[in-house]
């Protein structure tokens, strides 16, 4: 009866999850979509992905949308055999963003009923982690890869735990290896590195109490084994996604650099490490976690607005010389953040209630879990500071590996997101529950933890300008006394209003609390009570980055690349400044598409009016020089660097040639302008003769300053390529392209002397196969970044085809570890189902 009545409490548990997910996302029943920039970036950059998917009824591993041509494994490319994805789809089958509210509350849910077995401290938890305002910011980003990993951080930290400190071998097998699958298959190795980085101090925790005899050494083993089993099981699910992405990895901006210069030395792995650290943490900042305008809160708030307008008044009642104009111009940064990052959407904000908790959790939770999560919460925040704490930043991107591979620390907090709901309902699970702890010791430690919360947001209110300054050292250095002052004000008041707030929250917690000890208050009403303050606390913070704004009709989230404009399109985008871009842009859209509809041969364009590698508009009506993503393949990224950030007039035009940029896009956006390039190289070309050079550097500064059309640059390490194969000059030769699809390109060729063809099309030393007569032959890079094959005299065929061989290894290993997985979950709960009828027989005889 009491299992009944506890699964029924489940449920409702469930139920009510999704609908504070659909009551935070009202606008989806109108049939509103929302309107996410990265979401919008990927429609257009896997446009020629998803139109060869729907032509083809098959997938394409490369396109030549963005960046000159690069693998698809990045940008939604589906794999065959991909079992464990096709799970996550299924479990992710609510209207976005409801899914992933609804699995945030979910997966904690079960972490609670794990950790504690009660579902009300479960449920209560749920809330805490699923209203972490960081996974607004995140999805109001676009950034659904990353929720939808951290989605199944809970889960696979619940299986972990079942079998560690449940012994419950086989469910926790089942738990572990599904959602570290599933974890996997989200596709956002960051956000696993970093849960994995907090999973070692559980590991380590448990190793001690091994140690200490507190656990059997027998079962520490099994458990370990155990996990450590249906982690490698996760990751073979996901054996062609991972495959393909490690040999991509290495050709990228986060695999080896190629180039020496005075920030990195060629052969090094990863990112410099000012790209990496960019994005650090201050030291104080992390308070805002506990309250979130303690820095500001995103860079753009709607405060921001008043607050400009006030300056400009300002200015101009005080300023009166150029000079003094410009100097203030140099100050000025972001008005409503002011902390160490370049900028932010928002604050890390993990809710008041939540963060005091927390803190009296690492008082009243079992040791068990106490001190691994504290120990995991201190490296995470530290790791967060990034640049400001260079001596543990400099240890993890030199020693520890694969560290260096991922940017922006900040977002390590993730971990911390995690961590202190788990603590925090640990903690009030005993101290509502175990009666080890006395009352006298509860009364002591509430006291302590409540009366230094709130005097210590008493002292911040008291001496916060002193403490918290409320400006910048840029700001400070160049703004005048009238303005720095007025800011200062400003940015007090709204620090002021948050501080009061988190004041109240933890005094009404600490309240009942003490209220439950003094059995003036049930306990289920204190717990309703924390619940209460806690939900409306994070979710009017939350409003603040994802609310109705983020919503828009669904003709502008599925196609925000309009070429028309009109009354009804002005009337719906004036004052969602999300839609602002896609009314601005109408023109530039207009007139891609007029290039593309015209000229439907393969080139690609440079658009210099959106912000070449920032955009993807150009991608979406045809091939573009530049795009946006944050996986770039490193020789072209080495060429943005060294070309188009000068803009040279002479080397430029050169490479543009070299890259077959048959079109330019320049002007404004009210009045673009499509200037064509006669100029250009073309798809293919045959080159006589060939300029042999002794490094990486080398090569990409002969690019800019050769004749790309008579001369091509080759590394002296592919010099053997040529023994046998002569290269000789041909007025008349021509090579040209016949067919073109993504991952296969045609061309017919004829000669009187053997030749080099070079192909506008990016050396990429994986998966590219080059036929000449359906002969296959090895190919070079020549140019920098371009491909290369020796052709003979004569007339001849020549094919390239993509066929990458770990999609097919992958998906064999794939299909075997979901088949394993399956056969040992099978074969567990048999045998479980066995054991528990033979302790039946043997409690009725």
């Amino acid at each position: 009866m009491a299992k009944n009545k506890n699964l029924i409490y489940i449920a409702i548990s469930l139920v009510v999850f999704i609908v504070l997910a659909f009551l935070y996302s009202t606008p989806v029943f109108t049939g509103k979509q929302l309107f996410q920039h990265d979401i919008v970036q990927y429609r257009g950059g896997a446009k020629e992905l998803l139109d060869y998917r729907a032509s083809n009824e098959k997938e394409t591993y490369w396109s030549d949308s963005m960046f000159g041509g690069m693998p698809t494994y990045q940008m939604g490319s589906q794999f065959k055999g991909d079992i464990i994805k096709q799970i996550d789809s299924k479990l992710n089958f609510l209207p976005r963003p409801v899914n992933y509210l609804f699995l945030l509350f979910a997966g904690f849910f079960l972490l609670g009923m794990v950790a504690v077995r009660n579902w009300k401290y479960a449920l209560l938890g749920a809330t805490f982690f699923g209203l972490s305002t960081y996974f607004y910011i995140a999805i109001a980003a676009g950034h659904n890869g990353k929720v939808n990993t951290i989605e199944y951080f809970a889960p696979l930290l619940a299986g972990i735990l079942l079998v560690y400190i449940r012994k419950s071998y086989i469910w926790g097998f089942i738990v572990t290896t599904l959602f570290m699958g599933l974890q996997i298959a989200a596709n956002h190795p960051q956000m696993t590195y970093y849960l994995f980085l907090a999973l070692g101090f559980l590991f380590l925790s448990e190793l001690i109490r091994t140690i200490q005899k507190k656990v059997p050494m027998k079962h520490f083993l099994i458990s370990s084994g155990i996990i450590a089993a249906s982690c490698l099981i996760g990751v073979g699910m996901n054996s062609q996604r991972i495959m393909a992405n490690s040999e991509y990895i290495k050709e990228t901006v986060r695999g080896k650099q190629i180039l020496t210069n005075e920030s990195n030395t060629g052969g090094n792995s990863g990112m410099d490490k000012e790209s990496m650290l960019m994005w650090s943490y201050g030291k104080l900042e992390t308070l805002n976690l506990f309250i979130p305008r303690l820095m500001g809160g995103g860079s753009q708030e709607p405060e921001g607005k008043e607050m400009m307008a006030k300056i400009q008044e300002l200015v101009q009642e005080n300023v009166g010389s150029q000079t003094e104009y410009d100097r203030i111009s140099k100050g000025f940064g972001n008005l409503t953040y002011w902390g160490d990052q370049p900028g932010t959407s928002g604050p890390a904000y993990q809710g008041a209630i939540v963060c005091f908790l927390a803190v009296l959790g690492f008082f009243f939770a079992w040791k068990k879990y106490r001190y691994w999560i504290l120990g995991a919460s201190i490296l995470t925040v530290f790791l967060a500071w990034g640049s400001n704490f260079m001596a543990l930043s400099d240890f993890f991107i030199d020693f520890v590996p694969f560290y260096n591979k991922f940017r922006a620390p900040s977002s390590i907090l993730v971990v911390v997101e995690l961590l202190f709901p788990l603590i925090a309902i640990l903690g009030l699970y005993r101290f509502f529950t175990d009666e080890k702890l006395t009352t006298e010791y509860k009364q002591k430690i509430l006291l302590y933890v409540g009366g230094g919360t709130l005097g210590f947001i008493l002292l911040l209110l008291i001496f916060g300008k002193a403490l918290l300054g409320f400006h910048t050292e840029n700001e400070k250095t160049y703004l005048p006394p009238f303005l720095l002052d007025y800011l200062v004000e400003e940015r007090f008041k709204l620090f002021r209003i948050d501080a009061i707030k988190a004041f109240i929250y933890v005094a009404i917690a600490a309240a009942a609390l003490f209220m439950v000890l003094k059995q003036k208050l049930n306990q289920n009403i204190a717990l309703i009570i924390i619940g209460v303050v806690s939900l409306f606390d994070l979710w009017s913070v939350n409003k603040r980055y994802l609310n109705d704004d983020n919503y828009v009709d669904k003709i502008f989230a599925e196609n925000p690349f309009q070429t028309e404009s009109s009354d009804l399109m002005v009337e719906k985008v004036q004052g969602n400044p999300n839609l602002e871009p896609i009314l601005a842009n109408v023109n530039v859209n207009k007139t891609l598409e007029i290039i593309s509809e015209k000229d439907k041969t393969h080139y690609r364009i440079f658009n210099n009016i959106l912000g070449t590698f920032s955009e993807t508009n150009t991608s979406y009506f045809k091939s573009s020089i530049g795009g946006y993503h944050a996986v770039k393949l490193r020789r072209y990224d080495d060429v943005i660097n060294e070309y188009f950030q000068i803009m040279d007039s002479v080397k430029l035009p050169n490479v543009l040639n070299l890259l077959n940029t048959k079109y330019m896009v320049l002007g404004d956006p009210e009045k673009p302008q499509a200037i064509p390039n006669p100029k250009a190289n073309g798809n293919a070309w045959f080159v006589s003769d060939l300029k042999f050079v002794d490094s990486p550097n080398q090569e990409i500064k002969s690019i800019g300053v050769i004749n790309s059309k008579k001369t091509a640059v080759i590394a002296a390490s592919d010099k053997k390529y040529f023994d046998g194969k002569p290269v000789q000059a041909d007025s008349t030769a021509f090579i040209n392209l016949t067919k073109y699809q993504p991952n296969e390109l045609e061309f017919r060729s004829q000669s009187k002397t053997p030749q080099l063809a070079v192909f506008s099309e990016i050396y990429y030393p994986h998966g590219w196969k080059f036929f000449v007569d359906e002969k296959e032959v090895p190919y070079i890079k020549a140019d920098y970044l371009l491909r290369a094959v020796h052709v003979p005299a004569g007339n001849h065929h020549v094919r390239m085809v993509f066929e990458p061989e770990v999609i097919e290894t992958g998906k064999w290993i794939s299909l075997l570890s979901f088949g394993l997985f399956i056969l040992l979950s099978g074969f567990g709960i048999f045998w479980m189902n066995k054991n528990k009828k033979k302790e039946i027989l043997v409690e009725k005889a």
